[in-house]
């Protein structure tokens, strides 16, 4: 019974079976059994004191785009900001702003700031609000009329770029509709197949439910039927590589409706990525219950961009190494791997040390392997 009571409140070494941390052993089940305790680290490392932690060279972080038609902007600048910080979203693409003139706007004491295009007050007009932790990352605004907007981004070793776009509704002329998608067509033929596009807008088609031929576009959770204008922006979004993220995140009805209007629900708000960007993307819904607008409604899509270690340039590594020389000297000798620095450890020559004013401690002996040789007594005696 002493030998059960001691193995129960043992702490388990390093070396042993257990897991982590202490391990106790119970006899619920008639043979000892072996039961580790919960593992507080995250990462899944032992609590030991003399811990090695691991320093990640990768960093993701989790940026959210929204795109709303808001009817005007004129009196609700604010509360978009306060919906954006309320939700947690960093670029706010924006539709229908019947705001005039190419200009940018900070939003009074926020941080935020506003990119914006239009022509006639009375309709159409775009923009696109930047967060204060991103708008001093934007490098390059471009305009396109009073229906496409695009900010250039560079963040790191990426760069991407956030367009907001507002389709020609259904009931205008022709030309007009094959105008936006030729001028959209153009924007993002400029921009360079390695650089990231978050397109998000107001469309106004309904793709349907379905993909119906248009799985790589399509991801088969949309809403409603297909008419002519959804299958432009499918067709559009074929050609050009992109696909439609809220078809492909399976959601209740509530999260996939973008516009509502007495008994009429639809899908007409849309983000498009690039295809091989969709593994970036981990949501994509509808938020409903805000009162800024009565039909449209906005909808936010959460993107992880990956942070990668920058690498040190080759030129400042020869740079150091040359400080190093003329300051240290050269050397063959090493100690334990690991103890030098890098630079030290690429100065890998066979010539030693020699005695300057620059050493005062003297030269090292040839048979030493670069060993500094102190000065003897007799040597400091004669100095005296």
């Amino acid at each position: 019974m002493d030998q059960l009571r001691n193995n129960v409140n043992a702490r388990s070494l390093p070396g042993s079976n257990a897991l982590y941390g202490s391990s106790t052993v119970s006899k619920e089940q008639g043979p000892l059994h072996r039961r580790p305790d919960v593992v507080k680290s995250k990462q899944g490392f032992p609590h030991f004191r003399e811990r090695v932690w691991v320093k990640k060279l990768v960093h993701d972080r989790r940026i959210r785009f929204g795109t709303w038609n808001i009817g005007t902007l004129t009196g609700k600048s604010m509360e978009i900001v306060d919906v954006m910080v309320r939700r947690k979203i960093n670029f706010m693409c924006l539709q229908e702003t019947k705001w005039t003139g190419e200009k940018a706007k900070e939003l009074d004491n926020s941080g935020f700031k506003l990119w914006y295009t239009g022509k006639i007050r009375s309709r159409n007009g775009v923009g696109i609000i930047v967060d204060k932790e991103w708008k001093k990352d934007v490098v390059d605004v471009r305009r396109v009329g009073d229906r496409i907007i695009t900010l250039k981004l560079v963040v790191g070793q990426d760069t991407f770029n956030v367009i907001s776009g507002y389709a020609p509704q259904a009931g205008l002329a022709e030309h007009f509709k094959v105008k936006f998608w030729e001028d959209l067509e153009g924007v993002l033929q400029d921009i360079p197949q390695g650089e990231k596009v978050f397109l998000g807008g107001d469309l106004n088609g309904h793709v349907g439910s379905v993909a119906r031929g248009f799985e790589g576009v399509h991801g088969g959770f949309g809403l409603g039927e297909m008419n002519g204008e959804g299958k432009s922006i499918l067709e559009f979004s074929e050609a050009l590589d992109l696909s439609i993220a809220n078809t492909w995140f399976k959601k209740r009805e509530e999260h996939l409706i973008t516009y509502k209007s007495g008994g009429t629900c639809s899908q007409i708000d849309f983000f498009l990525i690039r295809k091989s960007d969709r593994k970036y993307c981990l949501n994509c819904k509808v938020i409903p219950g805000e009162s800024l607008t009565t039909q449209h409604r906005v909808l936010v899509m959460d993107v992880r961009i990956r942070d990668r270690a920058k690498r040190r340039s080759p030129m400042m590594s020869q740079e150091i190494i040359k400080v190093a020389k003329e300051t240290l000297g050269e050397s063959r000798g090493f100690g334990p791997r690991g103890k030098e620095s890098w630079w030290w450890n690429e100065i890998g020559t066979s010539q030693c040390l020699r005695g300057s004013p620059k050493h005062p401690l003297g030269t090292p002996s040839q048979h030493d392997h670069g060993s500094t040789v102190l000065p003897s007594h007799s040597t400091r005696d004669k100095r005296k």
